[in-house]
């Protein structure tokens, strides 16, 4: 297959190994060889680990492989999440519907047990005549036992059917695959299930010589090749720890491991960005292609907005809340834990949704359940700035939405984003900070913004930015029934923007009320019709 093919993509990125991959799964034999004897020797099986370790990575691409299917009968690997907020109307145990689900094709499952199923099953015999062990795997098995609370009643029958079937079936071994915050909920299920033959697993991170199998493994299935001092490279960013202090003080450390989700999405990325042209990938192309950093933050931004909309939420707020809720003030990952409905003002459903898209890592502590970054390598993502254009523009959004606190938040970013000489920032800042004032009733704190504003804006030469700070002044003078003063600042305004009809109407406005009203009508019959009309109605407004 020609290196230019589009088509050959040796890295996963961020999705799991399939079974046909596990030419392209590497680093993971010595694991996967532990796994698959484990399975076949224990009556349950547990397979525990952190969100996007790859459990299900070596499942399937690892375990599987290694299993003689004419000594072992392997049932398809199963997921079980029964999506229903009541118990089924279908007939039989959902959950056990589930399972068997994906173990046949058979429409016919009704109130079947898991061992009644099993029953019918013909049994397989190896050459000997004796017959190969039976194993069951169950993937994300967590979602079992965090289910609806209103089918608690079915999770436990199909818990007890599933140790009836390992006891009248003695040769069935049941693997459970599931993050390892949820291991302690299986715990008093263990014995029951294993009939008293149980093992557990826990997966790690990769250590610094398997991500550099992960790396060059699967590169002879693409015909290029990468020099040692290339992948050296790569892992050696990823290891790499960035903090930063409050005080702008900045600490790095290298640790011992390697995330394998960070390092897929690096690798992707980096094959992505290569020139077609390139077959042998050295130090050179790495240094110029290999941008860690911006691939990790690229891989925060793009998780962060994807999960905003799907919750509804604007991406910079979610964004804000990351950055205050899991990075201390030393710029290191901070621990919170999760209420009985939100997480430091978020909806729970959202530190979730974020352990699922693996930026988050979930931990069970005396029955609490607490949340931390995924790994040091992403407080850069989460702590670095945007340009500071990007703030500004999301809290003027934020202000039309009448969403005060969060435009002020945006605001402050704004400044702290931009460089000693982006004055221009602060005098849009000041703009945000006057609205959410006044937003707050303090209209003097507002009116100083508006000076401070106008004052820069005129440094600048950015005139429209004087007119609407003037006029903001001015119309705050209004509220405070100084229109003597309103009508002086807006005056001053209309000399730098003369055309600006947003500020010929704040005028009119004033004048209205200062007991002028044919003045008014004068400055709005000025305007087109069009323009007229829609100023009649402003003009009427109620403040």
């Amino acid at each position: 297959m020609p290196v230019t093919d589009p088509q050959v993509q040796p890295y996963v990125g961020l999705r799991p190994y399939r079974r046909d991959e596990s030419a392209l799964f590497h680093g993971r034999g010595r694991e996967a060889q532990e796994v698959a004897t484990l399975w076949q020797a224990a009556g349950l099986t547990v397979l525990y680990g952190a969100s996007g370790v790859g459990k299900t990575s070596l499942l399937h691409a690892g375990v599987l492989p290694l299993l003689d299917p004419e000594h072992a009968d392997v049932l398809p690997v199963a997921r079980i999440a029964p999506r229903m907020s009541k118990p089924a109307t279908r007939g039989g145990n959902p959950y056990v519907r589930a399972l068997l689900s994906c173990w046949t094709d058979r429409r016919d499952l009704g109130d079947l047990t898991i061992a009644q199923f099993l029953d019918d099953r013909p049994e397989q015999m190896d050459r000997y005549g004796d017959p190969v062990p039976i194993l069951a795997a169950i993937d994300q098995a967590e979602e079992i036992f965090h289910g609806s609370p209103i089918l608690e009643k079915e999770r436990r029958v199909f818990l007890d059917q599933l140790a009836e079937a390992v006891k009248k079936h003695p040769g069935l071994h049941v693997l459970l695959a599931l993050r390892e915050e949820y291991l302690f909920l299986v715990l008093p299920h263990e014995r029951r299930i294993g009939q008293g033959s149980r093992s557990r697993f826990h997966l790690e991170a990769l250590s610094p010589e398997q991500a550099l199998q992960v790396v060059h493994g699967p590169l002879p299935q693409t015909g290029r090749t990468m020099t040692p001092e290339a992948a050296e490279l790569l892992i050696d960013d990823l290891r790499e720890v960035h903090f930063e202090n409050e005080a702008g003080e900045t600490t790095t450390i290298k640790v011992d491991t390697v995330e394998p989700i960070q390092l897929q999405v690096v690798c992707s990325a980096l094959w992505e960005s290569l020139p077609p042209e390139v077959v042998e990938i050295t130090e050179e192309h790495a240094l110029l292609y290999a941008q860690v950093e911006e691939f990790l933050s690229a891989f925060y931004r793009r998780t962060m907005a994807e999960v905003a909309a799907e919750h509804g939420l604007p991406a910079s707020k979610l964004r804000l809340w990351m950055r205050k809720t899991f990075i201390t003030e030393h710029g290191t990952r901070n621990a919170v834990y999760e209420g009985l409905i939100e997480t430091e003002g978020m909806p729970n459903a959202i530190p979730r949704t974020l352990e699922d898209r693996h930026l988050l890592r979930a931990e069970q502590r005396l029955g609490i359940r607490w949340y931390e970054l995924t790994h040091d390598r992403l407080i850069a993502p989460v702590t670095r700035y945007e340009a500071p254009e990007s703030y500004l523009q999301e809290a003027r959004q934020a202000v039309e939405e009448r969403d005060w606190d969060h435009a002020h938040h945006l605001a402050e970013l704004a400044e702290r984003a931009a460089d000693v000489d982006e004055a221009w920032v602060r005098a849009e800042a000041a703009e945000v900070f006057a609205w959410v004032a006044h937003a707050r009733g303090d209209l003097g704190s507002a009116r100083r913004y508006c000076v401070e504003a106008a004052g820069i804006f005129s440094e600048y030469q950015r005139f429209d930015g004087v007119a609407r700070a003037l006029t903001k002044e001015g119309l705050l003078w209004l509220d405070q029934n100084d229109s003597v003063q309103a009508i002086q600042r807006i005056k001053t305004a209309l000399d730098y923007a003369p055309n600006d009809v947003s500020v010929q109407i704040a005028l009119a406005k004033a004048l209205q009320r200062s007991s002028t009203p044919k003045a008014a009508e004068a400055i709005i019959n000025g305007l087109p019709s069009d323009l007229a009309q829609q100023a009649w109605i402003t003009l009427h407004e109620p403040d």
